[in-house]
């Protein structure tokens, strides 16, 4: 990723364990491929070694679904805890 506009930065442990580690999410610049399709890249550092870039109608479109967090890691939530960083649970119980 040459420029990072946002991230986030968590802590998350798989089900039934205590030792936690390092989730970095990075979003990247929106850009447009060789197909003149919109994406925008981002990058789950600690978690996945690769992510696909993700694409979108345009520029805006590519963010929005880039951003949203929130939807992946309720996905997770079946094989991991995910926490603030000062140790608060990211979700509501």
């Amino acid at each position: 990723m040459k420029q990072c506009i946002a991230e986030r930065r968590l802590l998350y442990s798989l089900k039934d364990t205590a030792v936690r580690k390092e989730l970095i999410i990075r979003i990247g610049v929106p850009y447009t491929d060789g197909n003149g399709i919109v994406k925008c890249p981002v990058e789950w550092d600690g978690l996945f070694e690769t992510f696909a870039d993700i694409g979108g109608m345009d520029s805006l479109h590519a963010l929005h679904l880039a951003t949203d967090v929130d939807s992946l890691l309720k996905k997770l939530q079946n094989k991991y805890d995910f926490f603030w960083e000062d140790g608060e649970p990211y979700f509501e119980e």
